[in-house]
């Protein structure tokens, strides 16, 4: 017949069928690699911290290495010992002071759990008198106590992370000085061992240095919200500059829920609606001037992220993993996207992640790092 479609030939038929077998094993490997996430979410959020950790002991043991005690220099082992002594020490302070931080404000929530419906009730008073009552009403039905029970045993549980964190970076401590050996033996080509050993530094430079950054405005931050919040004698403003703190590390939604709490505990500590609205209004601008300007002023080239690719790495990370997922989300994005831009066949998805669809190059890669965290001169090292 004139009008019959041609017929494929069998070796089109045969192409069709590998990649749709192909798609099918692309797809059940990733439904398996996001049933493993969740089901050892404890350990691999754990794991993560720690490796995450390490990378910042790079530059400490070398910072620490390089004082010298008279005309003596620190030796590296010892140099190392006393970043590993710093880190637990740092970790074990951190979880204490945020175990104290949340105890204080689960039994003040207690505290305020009559007078709280009321007052955020009488925040939605211009919908009308029946929208405000059903809004009453339903955060008088809110089981508030199971809710502060559950929030407290997953603070317990901060403290076996801690512990396992500490583990974890030990024996990643312990095999420091192996690492290059077993790279070179692993890939097998002393070059490609050299240029893997770049991709990684590369990653651990640009993490560092993102978290040294967040550090320091999360810190000022913190501060200049518990100054906000002492000088409208607010009774948890210490426990609000600390969660603000640790909030701003979250990308984007951790300064609107900073700020979004902060006028939350005073309209239900003051009940003055003006008030709120100030307290408010200056908290919204110190979050944004810190967030929105100085931050990517500090960041500048050095953490060229998609905003969107961003908002997608929180959504997934934090479906996964939860909360410490979201904490996680901006290290995780820096390493795929450092990966992807050294990996031909996965450049694409590097173009899709950073913010000007300009990846990191290898030239850039063959660029020495000249400074370390510390921003002192390692060329002469």
């Amino acid at each position: 017949m004139l009008h019959d479609p041609p017929q494929r030939a069998p070796k089109d038929k045969r192409n069709d069928a590998a990649r749709l077998q192909t798609g099918a094993l692309v797809i059940i490997a990733f439904a398996v690699a996001l049933f493993l996430l969740v089901q050892a979410r404890f350990m691999l959020i754990s794991l993560a911290t720690a490796i995450i950790l390490f990378s910042l002991t790079s530059d400490v043991i070398n910072f620490i290495g390089r004082q010298r005690i008279g005309p003596f220099r620190i030796p590296n082992a010892l140099a190392s010992i006393a970043a590993m002594v710093l880190i637990a020490l740092a970790l074990i302070t951190l979880t204490s002071i945020l175990l104290a931080q949340v105890n204080t404000v689960l039994v003040t929530t207690l505290s305020y759990t009559e007078r709280a419906p009321s007052a955020v009730a009488s925040l939605f008073s211009w919908l009308g008198a029946d929208s405000q009552m059903a809004i009453f009403n339903a955060l008088q039905s809110v089981d508030v106590s199971s809710y502060l029970r559950s929030a407290a045993s997953q603070a317990t549980g901060m403290t076996q992370a801690t512990v396992l964190v500490i583990l974890f970076v030990g024996f990643l401590f312990a095999e420091r000085i192996w690492f290059q050996t077993k790279l070179h033996n692993f890939v097998g080509d002393p070059v490609q061992a050299e240029r893997v050993g770049k991709i990684i530094q590369s990653i651990i430079h640009r993490v560092n240095y993102y978290l040294l950054v967040k550090t320091v405005i999360s810190a000022i931050t913190g501060a200049m919200i518990y100054v906000l919040a002492k000088a409208f004698g607010l009774e948890l403003a210490t426990s609000i500059g600390i969660i603000t703190f640790v909030l701003n590390f979250i990308p984007n939604i951790g300064s609107i829920v900073a700020t979004a709490l902060i006028a939350l505990v005073a309209h239900v500590q003051l009940g003055d609606p003006t008030v709120t609205l100030a307290i408010f209004a200056i908290a919204g601008v110190i979050q944004f001037v810190n967030g929105s300007i100085i931050d990517p002023m500090l960041m500048g080239r050095a953490l060229r992220l998609s905003s969107f690719g961003i908002i997608l790495s929180l959504a997934f990370w934090g479906a996964v993993w939860g909360i410490p997922g979201m904490f996680l989300s901006v290290p995780i994005m820096v390493m795929l996207l450092v990966v992807c831009s050294h990996v031909p066949g996965l450049r694409p998805f590097a173009i899709l992640l950073s913010r000007e669809g300009l990846p990191e190059s290898e030239r850039m890669l063959e660029q020495p790092i000249e400074r370390d965290l510390f921003g002192q001169d390692i060329t002469n090292d």
